[in-house]
């Protein structure tokens, strides 16, 4: 009975995973690699400080389901292996 649940928690956790990743790429897709030395650039240097802030906000809630769905992920291998084991000493 606590399988489903398990396998349930770990899908939303590898889908809140997928959505961040695909949401940091999107807002990665406009960054450059460059320093803006002159005033004269100074909207593009602002936009580029925009989209590191908001990537540099995501990035813990994206590190933090990764470890999540790793711990997950090992839970329902040991249960696996668990079951498999309490079935060979029956």
């Amino acid at each position: 009975m606590l399988v489903p649940i398990m396998w349930s928690v770990w899908g939303v956790l590898v889908l809140v995973t997928i959505a961040l990743f695909i949401y940091r790429s999107s807002l990665t897709r406009d960054e450059d690699d460059q320093i803006y030395l002159d005033e004269a650039f100074q909207h593009e240097k602002s936009a580029q400080e925009a989209i590191v802030a908001k990537v540099n906000k995501i990035e813990p809630a994206l590190r933090l389901c990764l470890w999540l769905a790793g711990a997950m992920t090992l839970l329902i291998v040991v249960r696996f292996l668990w079951g498999i084991v309490a079935l060979i000493l029956q």
